[in-house]
């Protein structure tokens, strides 16, 4: 098995793990040099993706201030924000956004070349940030990604998955164990720094707008070492997907359509959101989610829609052109038609707990980004938040790393040995499991059983079928290929979400129980270690 070392080792290509690596390459005393890993290619995470933008508090916007920006997070999560995590995210925005700008990023400008600033959902001002109109996560990959292939010292490994951290008797993190799925081959990776940055959990659900990799590898993978999670019953559900999507990854038609003032409507142009909540399209996505959801259920209907009718096309085609493009192809003109939509899984609240730093409860070991959790989105997250969460955690994180001495000394340590060696031999059983299948079963029963309405006996038949499903996949340490690693890391995230639903008896967020309704004014977050 190949032996190699390396200062820092970050694990997934997203936002916070590029802008991470660029930094620490920057900024901090490398021996060793920088490591990025990615279990597909370099440019594909969920980042990719965001439509919507980054939140930005800017001294420009006269309108705004992070004071505003605080109190619009923390009513959004419901009372499980970490008000002092807020207030010190909002207040490195500007930081961030001028550091993307020197990294290449064009956010959107007005006329006048000046930043152009818009609003979403439970915002109470104008102050989102866009790049390339709607396609702000793919405008900061493609930026991130072309700026880092220039630097030196940063290797890159694709199409390899982190399957085990590495901890020694102490219980300090002393670096991975890695597979190439193309080459069916192990590494041994030694690192005094595992930086976390896989993204979410999307597709342990039917529907979700997350791409195919959005398998909560690296929660799994820091749950599995015993790293304390948190909040991991709470799971976004966007509101609005496009619900002409094919089968997997839904598209997403952003947030901002309804900043703009597009309107919910039923089959006949009927509004409804008055009968839900006095904001209206702009209440946040667990409401708005939920009424969708109702209005779905009650007219037994396989989607409502958008009414954007009031925007011409050529500003529509102009603002949002990855939608435009889109609805366009499937026959839908959207400044004369209804867009039909349907929630869908979108974002995790929940994740490893970490400071704002990225330190999680292990010696060693890093999160940041989505699979991180630092307290900032509480039960729901707020609109945009997402990116700017994702670029003040690197940022913070490498500030602590160049504080710390980074050189991967090899510890000879017995537990260590005996994890390598569980690599080395034969897996523990040959029995062929249909992993297709398997996947299959496992999003129908978390949409039905875990989704946007929750009660104990459904979340309880989750608990069994997951249970049965583990038994049959019959694999602990070692797998036999990647799809296997993914499906274990979705079951061991499915497990927890489900356990965590099962303990929260109240609603809150995105957390709904209809058996019980209500809100509990003491409930606080919890956490729990494998």
């Amino acid at each position: 098995m190949k032996h190699t070392k390396y200062s820092a080792v970050v694990v997934g290509s997203g936002i916070a793990g590029l802008y991470a690596a660029i930094k620490l390459q920057r900024e901090a005393k490398l021996p060793d040099g920088v490591l990025i890993i990615t279990k597909s290619q370099l440019i594909e995470s969920n980042s990719k993706y965001a439509q919507g933008g980054m939140v930005c508090v800017m001294p420009e916007n006269k309108l705004d201030s992070c004071i505003l920006h605080i109190e619009d997070t923390i009513k959004a999560g419901a009372g499980l924000t970490d008000r002092k995590v807020a207030e010190y995210i909002s207040e490195k925005s500007a930081i961030v956004v001028q550091e993307l700008q020197n990294f290449g990023v064009d956010f959107d400008r007005d006329k006048n070349n000046k930043l152009k600033f818009t609003k979403e959902a439970a915002h109470s001002v104008n102050r989102i940030l866009h790049a390339g109109g709607d396609a702000t996560g793919f405008c900061i990959e493609n930026a991130l990604v072309e700026y880092l292939l220039k630097q030196k010292d940063i290797t890159v490994y694709e199409e390899t998955l982190a399957v085990e951290i590495l901890k020694d008797s102490t219980n300090v993190v002393r670096g991975i164990i890695a597979y190439n799925s193309e080459r069916n081959e192990y590494e041994v990776i030694e690192t005094p720094a595992v930086i976390l940055a896989t993204g979410g959990i999307g597709q342990l659900y039917k529907y979700t707008t997350n791409p195919d990799i959005t398998t909560g590898d690296g929660i799994a993978l820091a749950y599995r070492a015993g790293a304390i999670v948190k909040d991991m019953e709470f799971v976004q559900f966007h509101p609005t997907a496009f619900a002409l999507s094919e089968e997997g990854t839904m598209f997403l038609i952003s947030e901002a359509v309804r900043g703009e003032g597009a309107k919910l409507v039923d089959k006949q142009g009927n509004t409804f959101m008055q009968k839900y909540d006095k904001r209206l399209e702009l209440a946040p996505r667990d409401v708005v989610t939920r009424a969708i959801f109702n209005e779905m259920l009650e007219t037994g209907a396989s989607n409502v829609y958008l009414d954007a009718t009031h925007i011409s096309e050529e500003k529509f085609a102009k603002r949002f052109p990855t939608i435009y493009a889109t609805c366009m192809e499937y026959g839908i003109n959207p400044s004369k038609d209804y867009i039909p939509v349907s929630p869908s899984a979108h974002y995790f609240m929940g994740g490893i707990k970490t400071e704002v730093n990225g330190t999680s409860s292990l010696k060693g070991l890093y999160a940041i980004g989505e699979a991180a959790c630092t307290g900032l989105h509480g039960a729901n997250r707020l609109a945009s938040n997402s990116i700017l969460e994702c670029a003040v955690t690197a940022n913070e994180l490498v500030n602590y790393l160049k504080t710390i001495d980074l050189s991967a000394n090899y510890v000879e340590d017995e537990k260590i040995k005996r994890t390598i060696n569980s690599y080395k031999n034969p897996i523990q059983s040959d029995k062929s499991v249909d992993i297709e299948n398997m996947f299959l079963r496992l999003k129908n029963l978390m949409w039905s059983n875990a989704g946007i309405i929750r009660n104990k006996q459904r979340l309880l038949i989750a608990k069994e079928e997951i249970d049965k499903m583990f038994i049959e996949l019959g694999r602990t340490y070692k797998c036999d290929s990647r799809n296997e690693y993914e499906i274990r890391n979705m079951l061991s995230i499915a497990k927890v979400i489900v356990d965590f639903a099962i303990s929260r008896r109240e609603s809150r967020g995105a957390h709904f129980r209809e058996d019980f309704p209500d809100k509990d004014v003491i409930a606080k977050s919890q956490q729990s270690i494998a």
